[in-house]
């Protein structure tokens, strides 16, 4: 170990024994020191001899081991003769001697640290000086910085507040210098609509390319608008007098142009619409909505459905509403047909529903159109066939229902169709008052209706008292029957 290392160096310094005083060194202080380690290395020398002596003593004493254990003491008599006894702890002068020696280096060390010491501190106290100089100085620099990063800063400011103001100057010189570009072309494309009536060959290729379909319809209602703007402001400012006819060829030769592109655009989305290609179906609705909002295109879509135009829809409407003609159509299975009908037009209507969120830009002023063409169509269609309003004259007999079969039609009729509107309502209708239109299918009957009523229970009212006076003719007294209608008589006339 270090520690042994260490105490045999200090002891191999010294003489064996006292003959030479004990040297220590600065040096032996370092690293992995122990004071218990040095001065147990300087006893132990002479500590073994004093152990091996005490053992000697022991063994050589003169005391006998009985056999049966027991010491046997020496006499007093054998202890004189064997002369004066020996110190007990000879070596006790040489190691007060080394502790002396010991503490003697150990104060005479303590004197050189403590002198390194105070030249430490000194040299310390004159590098800590320069160093809080030097820091000072850096200080200074650091706020001499600090100042001319803020100047510069500053000016980095300025400059790009004046480097804003004239991309601002720019953007808005380069935008002026686009609308001056766009309104030279407008003029040039407007002297080509104003230079001769009904020709619309010499038009630049931008009006003919099928490619540029969108940009031709945009300029095109520019023109248009400018163009009656500009003859409306005259005609303002020349009061009663005749209005200049400068830009009438335009505006006529425009409308043509507008008239021609419109049904070309609606050809092209017949045909995609035929073919199921939504994407081109929507480019043709986003360019037709430029010409009045694209109230044509939703207009054409609509009217184009099958269920609009096809005959046989009508006629698959009326047979499973009221069957097979030539046979008497009850309430309840009108009620079954109504319900399986209004339930294939919701169907329908929700189908064609996500066919025009995808087409159109404004999909539910479509849906209003659809629902409303489905009620004002085929709903009332399906009405007029089946609510036949009777004469008030001459009463439909009784054997065929009377009255009351029509009212009851009316009411199956009503029910059902109130419960389409609310069915299509959450399928989607835009801003349709459906429920106002709705109501206003049934207003012709509606405003009849306390007429018919009454000359129903009248019907009623008469079916019965017939129907007692048979009864009593076949009773052998007529008392019994005369009761009867009287108290029938008196129940049915509240109600009249």
């Amino acid at each position: 170990m270090k520690e042994s290392r260490d105490g045999q160096d200090m002891i191999s310094k010294s003489a064996s024994g006292s003959t030479l005083p004990l040297i220590l060194d600065i040096d032996d202080f370092k690293g992995d020191f122990s004071f218990d380690a040095l001065f147990g290395n300087l006893v132990n020398k002479h500590l073994p001899s004093f152990q091996d002596e005490e053992a000697d003593s022991v063994d050589g004493s003169g005391t006998d081991v009985l056999s049966n254990g027991h010491l046997r003491v020496p006499s007093d008599a054998a202890k004189f003769a064997q002369g004066p006894p020996s110190p007990f702890f000879p070596e006790v002068d040489t190691l007060l001697t080394l502790f002396k020696d010991s503490s003697r280096e150990l104060i005479d060390l303590r004197k050189q640290i403590d002198g390194r010491l105070y030249t430490l501190k000194k040299e310390l106290s004159v590098q800590d000086s320069k160093h809080r100089k030097t820091l000072a100085e850096l200080e200074k620099g650091v706020d001499g910085l600090f100042g001319s990063f803020a100047r510069l800063d500053s000016r980095i400011s300025s400059v790009g507040q004046t480097a804003a103001k004239i991309g601002d100057h720019l953007q808005s010189a380069d935008a002026q210098r686009e609308t001056a570009s766009q309104t030279i072309d407008l003029i040039k494309y407007l002297m080509e609509f104003n230079s001769s009536p009904g020709d619309l060959m010499e038009l630049s290729p931008l009006f003919s390319d099928d490619s540029r379909v969108a940009e031709a319809a945009s300029i095109a209602e520019k023109l248009r608008s400018f163009a009656e703007e500009d003859i409306g402001r005259q005609g303002i400012d020349m009061g009663n007098a005749t209005a200049s006819r400068g830009l009438e060829v335009a505006v006529a030769n425009l409308q043509d142009y507008c008239n021609e592109l419109e049904n070309r655009l609606l050809s092209r989305f017949d045909a995609a619409s035929q073919r199921r290609e939504l994407s081109t179906m929507s480019e043709c609705a986003k360019i037709l909505s430029q010409f009045n909002r694209g109230t044509s295109a939703m207009q054409h879509y609509v009217a184009t459905r099958p269920m609009f135009i096809d005959v046989e829809v009508m006629s698959d409407d009326i047979r499973l509403v009221l069957g097979d003609q030539g046979s008497q159509a009850s309430p309840n299975n009108v009620a079954r047909g109504l319900s399986s009908l209004y339930k294939e037009i919701t169907d329908t209507v929700r189908k064609e529903s996500a066919t025009i969120t995808a087409v159109f830009p404004s999909p539910n002023y479509v849906m209003s159109i659809l629902v409303q063409r489905v009620l004002e169509q085929r709903v009332t269609a399906i009405l007029d066939k089946l609510l036949v309003k009777p004469s008030l004259v001459n009463l439909p007999p009784m054997d065929e229902g009377g009255l009351l079969l029509y009212l009851r039609m009316l009411a199956v009729a009503y029910e059902k169709t109130q419960e389409l509107a609310r069915d299509l309502r959450a399928v989607g209708c835009g801003d349709l008052d459906i429920e106002g239109l709705t109501e206003s299918l049934f207003s012709a009957h509606k405003e009849e209706y306390p007429e018919h009523e009454r000359a129903s229970l009248r019907q009623l009212y008469q079916a019965k008292m017939e129907e007692l006076r048979a009864e009593s003719q076949q009773e052998s007294t007529g008392t019994m029957g005369a009761l009867k209608a009287l108290q029938l008589l008196l129940r049915t006339s509240r109600y009249l």
